[in-house]
């Protein structure tokens, strides 16, 4: 079963791009991991296929594997796991605004990926509100390392 989601997890991750119009950049795509029952996840979603990203959904009712394999910390969690693939494949844990995927996006810095640890309110696709303030979090391959903040929403 580990090596069915691992093989699932690389190749739902692997070269799915479209050029769709909106905030992305072309031949992004985002392949998300939530549970079936999540509403938050799918406002997320839908969030981000707005924005023009080309999205993958796999519905899974346990994430656990996906988020080990993509090296997510206990500490990171949040409802759901995402992979952006811009050439080079990020991951993206929790709700995560449009702007921090933008800045990852575009400097891509050599990280694992970025994080919004829980469900922060006002967070995109929990009850959204711009001015909302929270932290979105920058992590590495090292768990060693700790995060360190890469995007300060609204501020």
């Amino acid at each position: 079963m580990k090596r069915f989601l691992s093989i699932l997890l690389v190749a739902s991750a692997a070269g799915l791009g479209a050029v769709m119009p909106g905030h992305a950049q072309d031949d992004m795509t985002i392949t998300v991991f939530k549970t079936p029952w999540c509403g938050c996840c799918h406002v997320w979603t839908e969030a981000m296929q707005k924005a023009g990203y080309t999205v993958r959904v796999r519905d899974m009712e346990d994430l656990t594997v996906v988020k080990r394999q993509a090296g997510v910390s206990a500490e990171l969690e949040a409802c759901h796991t995402a992979i952006l693939d811009v050439g080079r494949k990020y991951v993206l844990e929790g709700h995560i605004p449009l702007e921090a995927i933008e800045k990852l996006a575009s400097e891509q810095p050599d990280i694992r990926g970025i994080a919004t640890p829980g469900m922060p309110s006002g967070s995109l696709g929990m009850d959204y509100d711009p001015s909302a303030r929270y932290d979105v979090y920058a992590f590495t391959d090292d768990p060693a390392d700790k995060p360190t903040v890469f995007y300060e929403a609204g501020r």
